[in-house]
C-alpha cells in the first residue's frame, strides 16, 4: 500500500512539474489583457509556423520615428479555422494590428486581429 501511495505522488510530482511550465505559456503572462491597442503599420514580415503564428509589422509615430512591432497568434492550425492562410499576409501589406500589449513596453502585442485597409477583420480566435 505504502509503495502505491509513493508511485501515484510521485506520478502526481511529476505531471504537476510538467504542466506548470505549459500553462504559464499559454497563459500569455505579461500581457496587458484588460486593454485593447491597436497599431497600425506596415507588414515586413509573415511567419505562419508552429507553434504560433507572428506578423512583423513597422509604424511611424507622430515624430517620425520608426517602431518595429511584433504581433503573436495562436497556432496556424487555429488561424486556419478562423479564414487565415500562409498567403494572408504579405511584407508591404498595410494592416491594422489589434491587441494585448505586453506590459514591459516593448513593442509586442498577443493579436485579437488584424483590420485590412478594406475594413475586413480577419479574427485570430474563435470560428468562421
Amino acid at each position: 500500500m505504502k509503495t502505491r501511495l509513493l508511485l501515484i505522488g510521485t506520478l502526481l510530482a511529476c505531471l504537476l512539474t510538467v504542466a506548470g511550465p505549459a500553462l504559464a505559456h499559454h497563459a500569455w503572462h505579461g500581457y496587458d489583457m484588460e486593454n485593447i491597442t491597436s497599431v497600425k503599420g506596415t507588414v515586413t514580415q509573415f511567419d505562419w509556423s508552429n507553434p504560433h503564428v507572428w506578423i512583423s509589422f513597422e509604424m511611424t509615430d507622430d515624430k517620425g520615428a520608426v517602431e518595429k512591432w511584433s504581433a503573436g497568434g495562436p497556432s496556424p492550425s487555429r488561424m486556419a479555422n478562423t479564414g487565415w492562410g500562409k498567403e494572408t499576409l504579405k511584407p508591404g501589406d498595410q494592416i491594422t494590428a489589434v491587441g494585448h500589449r505586453i506590459k514591459d513596453g516593448t513593442y509586442n502585442l498577443r493579436l485579437v486581429k488584424v483590420v485590412m485597409p478594406d475594413g475586413r477583420e480577419l479574427i485570430c480566435y474563435g470560428g468562421r
